[in-house]
C-alpha cells in the first residue's frame, strides 16, 4: 500500500498540464464563466458510481476523468466571475496545497510540523504588525471566517465570563451588531448558548453602516433590557455592500465604554497592505480581536482566516481543554490551544509562498486594482440609462439595479448561458444586483460588455 512513485509523477504531471490549460482557458475568458448540470447527470458523466464501486484509476484514465471535471463548476479565474468573495488563487498558494495534499502535517501539534507551524508563527506575527499589535497580539489560523469568528468570540466570552468554560453560559449576555453583520456572528452567538436574541442591533445609516452616534443608545438599551455586552461587532467591509465601518469612531467608544471590539475584516483588512487604502481601516488597532481571511483578497485558496487578538493572553483564555493524550509536558509551540481544530492543515504555508512570490507590495497592488476596478464600474454604470447605484463602492464590491423589473431574474438569466457570473442582495429593504471584482483578468472591457449584455436582456424582454 506504499506509494507508487512512478505512477504519482505521471498522476501529477497530468495534474499540473490539465490545470494550467484550464486557468489558462479561463484567465482568457475562453469556456463559459460557469457550468451547472444536475448532481445525477453530472455524476453519471464523471462516472462517480463505477468509479467509487469498482476502483482501479490509472494515470490515463484519471486524465479523462479531470478533463471531464474540470468543463463543469466556475472558473474564478475568468473575467465575468463577479460573484462571490471567493479568490482566484495565485499559483504558489496552489503549490502550497500540494505540498500539504502529500506531506499532510497537522501542525496545530508542534511535533507534527515543525516547519508548517514555524511558517504560520510568522504568518501571523507579519499580520499582527500590519493591524498595529505588535509583540503583544496574539493569533491563529482557522479554516475559514465563520471558525474564526467564533474563535474571536469565544475569547470575548472568556474575557467577559472566565467561568463560562465549565459553569455554562449565564443568560444575560449580549452581542451588539448591525444587521450587515455576516450571518456567522449570529450562528456563533448560537453556538456559544448566547442565542440568536442575545445578538442585540446597532442603529444604522440608510446603507447598514453603524451609526456611532447612536452607540450610547444601543448600549443603553442592552443594558434596560438586563444584559451585559459581551462584546460589539463591526464591519470592515460588510458582506452586502463592501462599506466600511468607522473603525477609530467605534473603537473609541468601546474603550471608553469597557466593551470587547471585535472587528470582521474577512474580506477589507487586505487594503491594510495598500497606501491607498489604509485609511479605510484607520481605528483597526483599536479592536480587540480581528479576522482577515487570507482566501478572499491575498489571493489563497480556501480555506486560511486569521483570528487576531490585541492581547495574546485573550486568545489563550478562549479554550480551556483538558486530553491527557495532547495536553501534558512542554507545549510551548503548540497552536490547539487556540484553536478549535486539531487536524488543521498547513494553512500559512499557502500565504506564505504568495507573500514569497509577489510580496506584501504585490498583493498590495492586487487589492488596490480591484478596488479600482470596482470603482471604474460604478462609474460606468451611472453614466447608462437605466442603471442605478445606491452608494459610491469603497472595495471591490459593487450594488446596482437596471430598470424596476426583478433583480434576481436579471441575474439568473445572465448565468443561464455561463456568459457573467454575479450575486444579488438587498440594499435598505431593495432587491439589487451585485458584483465583487475578485479575477485579476477582470478589466474595463469585461465591464462593458456586462452592461451592455444587461442592457440586451430588457431589449429581447420587450419584443
Amino acid at each position: 500500500m506504499t506509494w507508487n512513485v512512478e505512477e504519482f509523477v505521471r498522476a501529477a504531471s497530468v495534474t499540473v498540464e490539465g490545470l494550467a490549460t484550464y486557468v489558462d482557458e479561463s484567465q482568457l475568458g475562453l469556456p463559459p464563466v460557469l457550468r451547472r448540470r444536475p448532481p445525477r447527470e453530472l455524476a453519471d458523466r464523471l462516472g462517480l458510481v463505477r468509479w467509487i464501486r469498482e476502483g482501479g484509476m490509472t494515470p490515463e484514465s484519471y486524465a479523462e476523468f479531470l478533463a471531464v471535471y474540470l468543463e463543469e463548476g466556475t472558473r474564478l479565474h475568468h473575467p465575468a466571475y463577479l460573484a462571490h468573495q471567493v479568490a482566484a488563487p495565485d499559483f504558489p498558494a496552489a503549490l502550497a496545497d500540494f505540498v500539504h495534499g502529500a506531506i499532510n502535517n497537522p501542525m496545530a501539534i508542534y511535533e507534527l510540523g515543525a516547519s508548517a507551524a514555524t511558517v504560520e508563527f510568522e504568518v501571523l506575527r507579519w499580520m499582527l504588525d500590519k493591524v498595529g499589535y505588535g509583540e503583544a497580539g496574539g493569533g491563529v489560523l482557522t479554516h475559514g471566517g465563520s471558525l474564526a469568528n467564533l474563535t474571536a468570540l469565544l475569547a470575548a466570552r472568556a474575557a467577559a465570563v472566565p467561568q463560562a468554560w465549565t459553569d455554562g453560559v449565564p443568560g444575560d449576555l449580549a452581542l451588539l451588531a448591525p444587521a450587515s453583520t455576516h450571518y456567522s456572528l449570529t450562528r456563533a452567538a448560537a453556538i456559544l448558548g448566547l442565542g440568536e436574541r442575545a445578538v442585540m442591533p446597532l442603529d444604522v445609516d440608510e446603507l447598514g453602516r453603524v451609526d456611532v452616534a447612536r452607540l450610547p443608545e444601543a448600549l443603553d438599551r442592552v443594558r434596560r433590557a438586563g444584559r451585559r455586552p459581551m462584546a460589539l461587532v463591526a464591519n470592515a467591509c460588510a458582506t452586502g455592500t463592501g462599506l466600511y465601518d468607522d473603525l477609530r469612531g467605534i473603537g473609541e467608544f468601546c474603550a471608553a465604554n469597557g466593551v470587547w471590539f471585535h472587528v470582521d475584516g474577512a474580506h477589507g483588512a487586505s487594503a491594510l497592505l495598500t497606501p491607498e487604502y489604509r485609511h479605510l481601516l484607520d481605528g483597526i488597532e483599536l479592536a480587540d480581536s480581528l479576522i482577515w481571511d487570507a482566501h478572499k483578497m491575498l489571493r489563497t485558496s480556501g480555506l486560511a482566516a486569521a483570528v487576531l487578538t490585541k492581547r495574546g493572553a485573550d486568545l489563550d483564555g478562549a479554550f480551556r481543554q483538558q486530553a491527557s493524550y495532547l495536553f501534558y509536558g512542554d507545549q510551548g509551540f503548540d497552536l490547539i490551544g487556540r484553536a478549535v481544530e486539531c487536524t488543521k492543515a498547513e494553512l500559512g504555508l499557502k500565504i506564505f509562498l504568495n507573500l514569497a512570490w509577489r510580496g506584501e507590495r504585490g498583493l498590495g497592488d492586487y487589492v488596490a486594482r480591484q478596488y479600482e476596478t470596482a470603482h471604474r464600474f460604478w462609474e460606468l454604470a451611472r453614466e447608462r440609462p437605466g442603471f442605478e447605484c445606491p452608494y459610491e463602492p469603497q472595495s471591490n464590491i459593487v450594488c446596482f439595479r437596471y430598470g424596476t423589473g426583478d433583480q434576481a431574474r436579471i441575474r439568473e438569466r445572465l448565468m443561464e448561458d455561463g456568459a457573467f457570473h454575479l450575486t444579488s442582495t438587498e440594499v435598505g429593504g431593495v432587491r439589487h444586483l451585485r458584483i465583487t471584482v475578485m479575477a485579476p483578468a477582470t478589466d474595463e472591457k469585461t465591464l462593458e460588455a456586462l452592461l451592455d449584455r444587461i442592457g440586451d436582456l430588457d431589449r429581447l424582454a420587450g419584443e
